[in-house]
């Protein structure tokens, strides 16, 4: 039986098999490497998180997106210049090549739980026991859609994930809901297209990103909002600092936290993608959508009770993402009916494991868990590190727990 099998091959299942790897630790690990970046982000997006909070992260800490650049002769900062949805996921594919070679990219089409472990079912159709599973699924299963849109035909209705090429739109009307990275992203390469676009968020403003300044920021601005992974200010810091601090904090607390801190909040670059080239309606809802003559119709209230109506050729809703183990369509009904949830999100334990005994959760399904720094690319050292530690039973080589919080300080420091 093998040890350790991961499902996923995104920023978090290629570190923490890098890590295992580097133990010595059996394992197998499967997934289209990169695949949520590669195949379902929009071409032309660029991540919210710094080039410095953008790594995978191996044992080393040598396999850096800064190296990966410096390498292809691609323009890299630490701070203030956006990294490409393509430039990460080119980084991520050649990560796995040089730290994860034995990939399998193949994926997990069934698990069950058997006598001292699990049995895996793959796509070509092969079956192997593991007595341990670390699922690294991302966020691709996790597509949130409001009810309020079920009236409308997937042929006027699609949610962001599920638009990697916006220039099909060109010449169409197109309406995107949100607020966050992904509405304004796709509004801007909508609009850049050629596309009639128009925004509708419950947000009475939208709260874009500052500009670059590290460089410029005094000590007193340091003091005040050191910088994280997560950006500048000290309740970002204490969720990259101290994941397990957050994971000893009562569950209401936590799950408040997930909710409120960090924000729907595009990147400062967009803005000037979007100002006079995009219709906004904020301060408005969705109240319910319909198909009229081939077209899709919102009804929308505002908060003073007014009810206006749109028509476009197509909506986008950018509406971010919700753990729901429903969702997981691969879990045999009676792992996801064992599973202890909150707010439809795993509970898990120190060591990231469920309350299926050698289940594990990682990424956006742990943020409940271990904080908001769960949801990004950052917090998948962290991860890494800990899960090893943990499966193997002994600690790594001191390397290894170099914390990527110390090179976020360094580039602060130097700001």
């Amino acid at each position: 039986m093998l040890d350790v099998a991961v499902v996923g091959a995104g920023p978090y299942g290629l570190s923490i098999a890098s890590h295992l790897r580097a133990s010595g630790i059996a394992h197998r690990i499967f997934g289209t490497p990169m695949q949520t970046w590669r195949s379902h982000m929009p071409q032309g997006m660029f991540l919210k998180s710094d080039g410095f909070a953008s790594n995978l992260y191996e044992p080393s800490g040598t396999v850096t997106l800064a190296r990966h650049c410096a390498e292809h002769g691609v323009p890299y900062a630490d701070l203030g210049l956006p990294v490409s949805r393509e430039v990460f996921a080119d980084y991520g594919v050649a990560f796995q090549r040089r730290c994860v070679p034995n990939l399998e990219p193949v994926d997990v089409t069934g698990l069950e739980q058997e006598p001292g472990g699990f049995r895996l079912t793959l796509a070509t159709g092969e079956s192997l026991s593991a007595r341990r599973v670390v699922l690294a699924v991302g966020i691709r299963h996790f597509a949130h859609m409001p009810k309020q849109l079920a009236g409308l035909p997937p042929a006027l209705l699609s949610h962001s994930s599920q638009q990697p090429d916006l220039s099909v739109f060109a010449g169409r009307e197109v309406v995107v809901l949100g607020a966050g990275a992904s509405a304004l992203d796709c509004a801007a390469l909508l609009a850049k297209a050629g596309a009639t676009v128009r925004l509708v968020a419950r947000a009475p403003k939208i709260e874009f990103h500052e500009g670059p300044g590290g460089k410029t920021r005094s000590l007193l601005d340091r003091i005040r909002a050191p910088w994280s992974g997560l950006g500048p200010g000290w309740r970002s810091r204490l969720c990259t600092d101290a994941p397990l601090l957050f994971h000893a904090m009562p569950e209401r607390f936590r799950l408040l936290v997930v909710r409120k801190h960090l924000g729907p909040a595009p990147g400062w670059w967009t803005r000037a993608m979007v100002e006079g080239k995009v219709a906004f309606h904020l301060g408005q809802t969705v109240i319910a959508a319909a198909e009229r003559d081939g077209r899709a119709e919102l009804t929308l209230g505002g908060a003073d009770g007014t009810r206006t109506t749109l028509a476009a050729d197509h909506v986008i809703a950018a509406t971010g993402y919700r753990p729901d183990m429903a969702k997981l369509g691969f879990l045999s009904p009676s792992i996801r009916e064992a599973i202890r949830t909150a707010e439809d999100a795993p509970v898990l334990s120190r060591n990231f494991e469920s309350s299926v005994p050698g289940l594990y959760f990682v990424g956006l399904a742990a943020a409940n868990s271990f904080g908001p720094v769960s949801r990004f690319a950052f917090g998948a050292g962290f991860t890494a590190r800990r899960l090893a530690r943990h499966l193997d039973g002994r600690w790594l080589p001191a390397l290894a727990r170099r914390r990527p919080m110390q090179e976020a300080v360094s580039f602060a420091d130097a700001a």
